[in-house]
């Protein structure tokens, strides 16, 4: 048999968290067909690995490139860090289904402009999707507060019993369209409102496709513990799997409650499937929210609307300048984004290190000023936690990364470097992996991603902009 790619002599970091191990690697048809000691069958192309590492392609569990796929699709932001896989639609926002008569509704702001929401039905978003043919593999959620959007005016009360069988329907649709699951953004003042009962009637329509519930708690600060109890009863009265988003302890008064919320995590998960995510950062980006203008960490604002021209400027250098409050000078840079510096390193290592937690970037495409993670998260945790600081070790990473991401999403044959599953790949090189990516000059691609195949082409290298594009649109599998 003749191969497409043969990756020979590579240091095998699979997916499973097992230990490292020399093999070829040969490519076919899109699918990894051969894992040996030595391939000596003749291929179309042959790499030399020189004893580099070979990784599943990263799974990005917790993304916004809802739209930036379709318009982007070479997605270098993603490819240069070695993802190979993105899941959309986080935080209760997301691009389909989305009818717009407005701007959109902050978080949905996010995303995009009035005029970029275009699919108001699921299934045509995944057209958009498969028509663009993005350089990395989507996976796509249903926002909460999406749905409140298209059916709801007064986004600050909980649905009416119209309102809210006309989301159920709506969920419905997309699910049977091939959708992951729901996401929620309960911290958001636009769905703040929505109480547990409408959350869960929406997430119990979940359960009949097999489908996963995300979730952005409530709150992430001081009432973190009842948020979570929110989330984890809402998710076990479904009975469907549950994620909790970029968990973290925010706010200085809560800071060192990691082990404590971890603990709560542990104890549900004895008797429900849960997962969580997290970012390798101590600080959060999203829109800016006046609740969270206080003294007690440095606030970056990354974009605003009435004020352009104090995007990438600290809050607390504007606000002297215009010799106002932090609070009035956030009041008058809104609609605006934000960076808070708002957690202990210390919380972001042990929930990092948790077997429980995932990777996901959370970055923000459409930000003119982006947080690192948007390019930096996945090298960030290999050579920052992993690597430098020895907080687990590469099998583990890579695990959080890849295998465990796709068993938590169900998505099938990707994730490990197996014989049958899909060949997404990243091949680098560990001691010069890093992330020069930071606060003042975001947007760096990673050092030491040498090549990234998404299902066996070649996707990403260094010295290449944009070798192939070959991403698909993962549907739901039914469990």
């Amino acid at each position: 048999m003749s191969y497409d790619t043969v990756i020979r002599n590579a240091q095998v970091v699979d997916g499973r968290g097992v230990d490292i191990f020399t093999a070829d690697v040969a490519l076919k048809d899109g699918r990894i067909a051969r894992v040996a000691e030595n391939i000596e069958a003749p291929a179309s192309e042959i790499v030399e690995a020189g004893g580099r590492y070979l990784a599943p392609g990263f799974i990005d569990v917790h993304t916004h490139d809802d739209l930036e796929v379709i318009n982007n699709p070479d997605m270098l932001a993603k490819t240069s860090q070695g993802v190979t896989s993105v899941i959309v639609g986080n935080c209760g926002i997301s691009a389909s289904p989305v009818r717009l008569t407005r701007e959109p509704p902050d978080p949905l702001n996010l995303l995009g402009d009035q005029g970029d929401f275009v699919y108001s039905r699921f299934s045509d978003y995944v057209r958009a999707v498969t028509l663009a043919k993005p350089s990395v593999n989507v996976a796509a959620l249903v926002g909460h507060t999406a749905l409140r959007n298209n059916h709801m005016k007064d986004l600050t009360r909980t649905a009416s019993v119209t309102e809210l069988s006309a989301m159920s329907a709506q969920l419905h649709d997309a699910l049977a369209e091939g959708a992951l699951g729901m996401s929620s953004g309960l911290a958001y003042a636009n769905a703040q409102g929505a109480d547990i009962n409408e959350v869960l009637a929406l997430v119990k329509e979940l359960k009949v496709f097999g489908a996963i519930y995300t979730t952005h708690l409530r709150t992430e600060f001081d009432q973190i513990i009842e948020a979570l109890g929110e989330a984890l009863d809402t998710a076990a009265s479904a009975r469907v799997p549950l994620v909790v988003s970029h968990l973290k302890c925010a706010g200085k008064g809560n800071w060192g409650r990691s082990t404590e919320v971890l603990a709560h995590l542990e104890a549900a998960a004895h008797t429900q499937k849960l997962a969580c995510d997290c970012y390798p950062y101590s600080a959060s980006s999203s829109t800016l929210d006046l609740k969270q203008v206080t003294g007690d960490s440095d606030i970056f604002i990354t974009w605003s609307r009435p004020h352009p021209d104090q995007g990438g400027r600290p809050l607390a250098d504007i606000a002297r300048d215009w010799n106002v409050s932090l609070l009035a000078a956030a009041e008058a840079l809104q609609p605006a984004g934000a960076v808070y510096h708002c957690m202990d390193p210390e919380d972001v290592r042990t929930i990092l290190k948790h077997p429980l937690t995932m990777v996901g970037s959370d970055g923000l495409p459409n930000d003119p000023h982006p947080h690192p993670r948007l390019w930096g998260a996945f090298p960030r945790v290999l050579a920052h936690y992993c690597r430098d600081e020895g907080l687990f070790d590469l099998p583990t990473a890579v695990h959080k990364m890849s295998g465990r991401s796709a068993a938590e999403f169900n998505l099938t044959d990707r994730g490990l470097i197996a014989e049958g599953y899909y060949a997404d790949l990243v091949l680098f090189d560990w001691d010069k992996l890093e992330s020069p990516a930071n606060y003042l000059q975001p947007v760096q691609r990673a050092r030491g991603i040498e090549s990234v195949w998404v299902n066996g082409v070649l996707s990403y290298q260094p010295d290449r902009e944009t070798p192939g594009r070959a991403g698909q649109f993962l549907y739901r599998k039914n469990q």
